[in-house]
């Protein structure tokens, strides 16, 4: 698969109101400013991240020291292997994060491809990367995309989609950053294939967003093509340390899905409000009112998430094993 040619990207994206906007969870920082107290002070769930992360112990002086070489890539990249059950004839490309990688999946399209199907709502980091790169956002599938982006499970709901359905356009690009609480249902298997390229994020289920750590599962000319735009050392000596050890850590992902998932349940039932859906990482409710919601919670400073397009729609994180009593109270 060869990169899709420098000449081919537009990246004036369109004039369309609100197309500029990427709402994350996160922020903080904004909220302790609004509502007061201190970042220590603040239960964040609006995130989906493991609060409960992976253990990291003392690393190597090397990983601090040296330049990332390549033992430690290969390391990490036989634990990915192992892990997932990479079939034979798929690459693994690792990154400095999902995101890295999510911003290079416009060069693997086609040079006459003009627009790319990603249903909504979902997690917007996809279509911003295409959309710099001149493409047309297509929330419903017309014939002529080439091109189609799932997040499975998907990024508020929690919805999953079978194979057939990621994988029937020349480029299917599936982004299983939360299906680590679910590997049954990851499409890995796929890999292999021309156009399929399944994408993991690290930070999420091993609770270490800030490691920057993400994966594309494809074959070997798309890796290629990734490695290229990626450039050398595209993951920090740490990263590719911590990264090994934790992937090898099969006994501790498989405790981590029972913790998750029953975190999920006490929360279900703590909050009390109607399951739009979600993950074991993330709980999506629909209220009455989201924004009052947010910021009753935010008055016990707890911070949670809303959508700019649904106005009763809020997502939880999952609570710390020590911080359960302080959502209670903010309810």
């Amino acid at each position: 698969m060869a990169a899709r040619g420098e000449g081919a990207f537009r990246v004036t994206p369109p004039t369309v109101a609100g197309v500029s906007k990427r709402d994350h969870g996160g922020g903080l920082d904004a909220a302790v400013a609004h509502y007061g107290g201190t970042r220590a002070d603040w239960l964040d769930l609006s995130t989906g991240i493991n609060p409960v992360p992976y253990p990291v112990g003392e690393m190597s002086a090397d990983a601090w020291t040296a330049l990332p070489d390549q033992g430690a890539m290969d390391r990490l990249l036989a634990a990915a292997r192992a892990f997932w059950n990479v079939p034979d004839g798929a690459q693994i490309v690792a990154a400095n994060g999902a995101s890295a990688l999510i911003a290079q999946m416009p060069r693997l399209a086609d040079e006459t491809d003009d627009s790319v199907y990603i249903p909504g709502p979902t997690y917007n980091e996809h279509a911003a990367a295409f959309r710099a790169a001149g493409f047309h956002i297509m929330e419903r599938p017309e014939d002529e995309e080439r091109v189609q982006v799932f997040v499975h499970p998907n990024n508020p709901t929690g919805a999953i989609k079978p194979i057939e359905a990621v994988t029937s356009r020349r480029l299917n690009i599936i982004d299983e950053s939360f299906c680590d609480v679910m590997p049954d249902e990851s499409h890995v298997k796929s890999a292999a294939q021309d156009g399929v390229i399944v994408l993991k994020s690290f930070g999420k289920f091993w609770g270490l967003a800030g490691a920057r750590l993400g994966f594309a599962i494809c074959a070997p000319d798309a890796a290629q093509v990734l490695r290229d735009g990626l450039g050398p050392w595209a993951v920090s000596g740490p990263a590719l340390e911590i990264g090994a050890q934790a992937l090898e850590d099969v006994a501790w992902a498989d405790a981590t899905r029972t913790r998750l998932a029953a975190d999920a349940a006490r929360l279900d039932q703590m909050v009390g409000w109607e399951l739009v859906g979600g993950t074991d990482l993330f709980r999506t409710y629909a209220v009455p009112d989201a924004a009052a919601m947010q910021d009753k919670l935010a008055q016990g400073h707890v911070w949670s998430r809303i959508f700019p397009y649904s106005k009763t729609w809020i997502r939880l994180g999952l609570p710390a094993p020590d911080a359960w009593a302080q959502l209670e109270a903010a309810l």
